[in-house]
């Protein structure tokens, strides 16, 4: 058993690796012997996030300044990647934008009817074009060698709306009420179709694609948030960071070597309600 989930010699590109969930993505991959190499926009997480795999697990992690919308930061860094290890066998397309439900000033930016442009570009942008981007100029390794796992990192808010109920405020009219952006749930939607699209197109050149649909992480939010959304989850409880480590591993191993096209939900059974 252990075999199948042994990663040794295996090199996994991860985006958004400096951030919350990129760093437990990549800490899965380097605890099963296999290298991550941590695409961010912010070289300096990246960077410390990547020494820390050195020194825990003893394996080679590498950390690249990645903007995920240029063609050509990624091709740049695929070539540094195949120079350096001679293979790509794992993508983990995690980068996206978490837009923030609250007020900008005296507007109610969040709300659908004011929600502007110039966002809902940069967030599909980053959240959808960037995956397209990464399983395009890295999928492509993978075919080519006949072997390979891409893994979307997608939102139980790909299989469920928000529930804007968990935003609201006291003493605030309808009008101006905090909402999660529609961008969130869009991009996170738009990765399972994705996913599935991927899955069937490279299925003869051996490159398995899935989604993972994670609930909320808790992570310092308001207690009264954390109260409200706690009655909408049968475990009574927001994720810990560390929980989806498991599911990841199992993904992009050869213990799930007949699953593909598939969005597994962890979500402390919120969407079985």
């Amino acid at each position: 058993m252990n075999d199948l989930f042994n990663l040794k010699g295996k090199v996994a590109i991860v985006t958004g690796a400096g951030g919350l969930l990129g760093k437990q993505h990549c800490e899965a991959i380097a605890s099963a012997g296999g290298t991550p190499i941590l695409l961010d926009l912010y070289l300096k997480p990246a960077q410390a996030a990547a020494e820390m795999l050195k020194e825990k697990y003893g394996v080679p992690a590498r950390a690249y300044e990645a903007d995920i919308t240029r063609r050509e930061s990624l091709e740049s860094i695929r070539a540094s990647v195949l120079k350096e290890f001679g293979r790509i066998d794992i993508l983990i397309n995690n980068a996206a934008n978490n837009p923030k439900v609250e007020a900008k000033g005296d507007v109610p930016w969040s709300r659908l009817e004011n929600f502007p442009m110039e966002q809902w570009h940069a967030d599909i942008a980053v959240g959808l074009t960037g995956a397209f981007l990464c399983s395009q100029i890295f999928g492509v390794v993978m075919a080519e060698k006949r072997s390979g796992v891409i893994l979307n990192i997608a939102s139980d808010l790909a299989v469920i709306a928000p529930d804007q109920r968990l935003y609201r405020k006291d003493g605030v009219t309808a009008d101006k009420q905090p909402v999660k952006p529609v961008t969130y749930s869009v991009v996170k939607t738009g990765l399972v179709g994705l996913t599935r699209y991927l899955a069937t197109y490279w299925a003869e050149a051996g490159v398995r694609v899935n989604a993972i649909s994670p609930g909320g992480v808790e992570q310092n939010q308001p207690q009264e948030f954390l109260d409200r959304i706690s009655q909408l989850i049968p475990l009574g409880r927001m994720a810990k960071p560390d929980e989806y480590r498991g599911v990841v591993l199992f993904l992009v191993s050869d213990a799930s070597t007949y699953l593909t096209g598939q969005n597994i939900i962890i979500d402390g059974g919120r969407s079985c309600w």
